[in-house]
């Protein structure tokens, strides 16, 4: 097997590009990189499951007409050639491609059980063991699922056993990682020659499992002819865009970021922006916020500056000092948030907008923002935000995260970081994917981090698309850093806090 952690991740059309470039410029035929596909999903399930060769289990591989079935079928004969009891399930008729069909005579001559799929059979030979190989659709799915799809899907998610999905779960759109009408719950899922973007945000990373891609031996020149792709934000190399320390230093050389929000009975939101803020390396932070927050940010943050702004006018001179500003943790939708908005809006400085600003911003309709300016927006503010274009609703911006992202960057202008399992990063130069992170972060104050971290990137003068894709990968590395000694379940923002200068260099 050749595995490599994914950097770029891509969409099917640029999949099939790169397998053509593969097969017609470098003479590798398309029955060879059958063999190695189902040869590495071989090897994959014996080294995570080797008690499947000691005691053999039996596969369930249910193939459909296509490639991928075709990866099934030689999968099938491996397994058989080494004692493990297997069928073979066809899902939709005999195998179409050239390649499947020489892959279904190869397995039938070495002994392999093959027959056709009819409802309710999978659960009558699964047993109370084994491992079921999803090998129906891979990329090859277009609109909704066919009954007998759909039948599949439904009996492999109750059987309550291990699978393995060769390239995609079925019923999972590669491109977008929406569900069409039904889709495998996969253990794993091993994709070949590519990762596959829809595989790693929204649904289609909640089906995945754990992804694995294997190259097939493919050369990198293969790769060229795909064309710009999305990457996997890495952390080490994201934070290689900091400016050094120099030991000639003072706290005026890393920034001077303002915090704006707060509004009555939301001062939580404030305190942990303006944490975070002064974790991920700002040099000053001050907090424009109501008086009544004031006590409490300076007795847990004593390093943070506070001021007491009760109209937009004395929000200007605290513009005017900043390098970059946060506006939105806590800042509600009233009066007092709607003159805080206006202030920072006309200002010529790097904004970072979340929470209630996006809000506010999505009723007031598309606008110029500052140059270098970031928009953090969750799928529901993504959805207000779009609103503009007529009705759109939080499943639809789910449905299609790299079409909403897209969408937000074109309207808005700012960089723009979609929120959630998989986190999107769009601006100049960059389209970026997060890997990162764990369901213990969809917890309340985490987005008032990020926040913070991503202004003080930019009041230390990093440019809107490298601060949004340091700050998001940063606090994703940092949030499964904290449940290494404790679960998930109990993961608070705050624990985030300590761990931010234990990633950064």
């Amino acid at each position: 097997m050749s595995m490599k952690v994914p950097r770029l991740l891509y969409t099917a059309a640029q999949s099939r590009a790169v397998d053509r470039e593969a097969i017609e410029v470098h003479g590798l035929p398309g029955p060879l990189l059958m063999a190695r596909a189902a040869r590495a999903a071989f090897d994959f399930l014996l080294a995570r499951r080797p008690d499947i060769a000691a005691a053999p289990q039996p596969f369930q591989i249910l193939c459909g007409p296509g490639n991928n079935g075709g990866d099934g079928l030689l999968l099938a004969m491996l397994a058989t050639a080494r004692g493990i009891p297997t069928q073979v399930l066809l899902i939709d008729g005999k195998p179409r491609s050239a390649d499947a069909a020489a892959a279904a005579a190869r397995a039938a001559s070495a002994g392999v059980p093959i027959a056709d799929y009819v409802p309710g059979r999978l659960g009558a030979t699964l047993g109370d063991g084994g491992v079921i190989v999803d090998a129906m659709l891979g990329t090859g799915i277009s609109g909704e699922l066919r009954p007998p799809y759909r039948a599949a899907i439904d009996e492999i998610n109750s059987a309550s056993l291990p699978v393995l999905a060769l390239d995609v779960p079925s019923g999972i759109d590669s491109d977008t990682g929406a569900v069409c009408g039904a889709a495998v719950n996969a253990t794993w899922t091993m994709s070949f020659i590519t990762p596959k973007r829809g595989l790693h945000t929204g649904a289609g990373a909640a089906h995945a499992g754990d992804c694995v891609c294997d190259d097939l031996e493919v050369p990198e020149a293969a790769y060229e002819v795909a064309g710009p792709a999305f990457e996997a934000l890495n952390l080490e190399q994201e934070r290689q865009n900091l400016p050094p320390l120099r030991t000639t230093a003072h706290k005026g050389h890393f920034g001077r970021c303002l915090i704006i929000g707060g509004d009555h009975g939301m001062g939580g939101a404030i305190i942990l922006a303006a944490e975070a803020a002064l974790r991920s390396g700002a040099g000053l932070v001050r907090v424009a916020t109501r008086e009544a927050h004031i006590a409490g940010l300076l007795a847990g943050r004593p390093e943070t500056m506070v001021t007491a702004v009760d109209h937009r006018n004395a929000l200007i001179p605290l513009l005017e000092w900043a390098d970059a500003v946060v506006i939105g943790p806590g800042l509600g939708q009233e009066v007092w948030g709607e003159q805080m908005l206006h202030a920072a809006l006309g200002c010529n400085k790097p904004l970072l907008l979340d929470a209630d600003a996006l809000n506010l911003l999505g009723k007031q309709g598309p606008r110029s923002l500052p140059p270098g300016s970031v928009i953090t927006p969750h799928p529901g503010e993504a959805a207000r935000l779009l609103a503009s274009r007529g009705t759109v609703d939080t499943s639809a911006v789910q449905h299609d995260r790299f079409a909403a992202a897209s969408q937000l960057l074109e309207l808005w202008g700012a960089t723009v970081v979609l929120k959630g399992n998989g986190s999107l990063v769009l601006g100049t130069g960059l389209r970026g994917l997060c890997l990162d992170g764990n369901p213990g972060m969809a917890s309340g104050g985490m987005g008032d981090v990020l926040s913070g971290i991503v202004g003080a990137f930019l009041a230390q003068g990093l440019p809107g698309s490298q601060a949004a894709a340091l700050g998001v990968v940063l606090h994703a590395r940092a949030g499964d850093a904290a449940v290494k000694e404790a679960s998930p379940r109990s993961l608070l923002a705050r624990d985030l806090m300590p761990l931010l200068g234990t990633l950064l260099p």
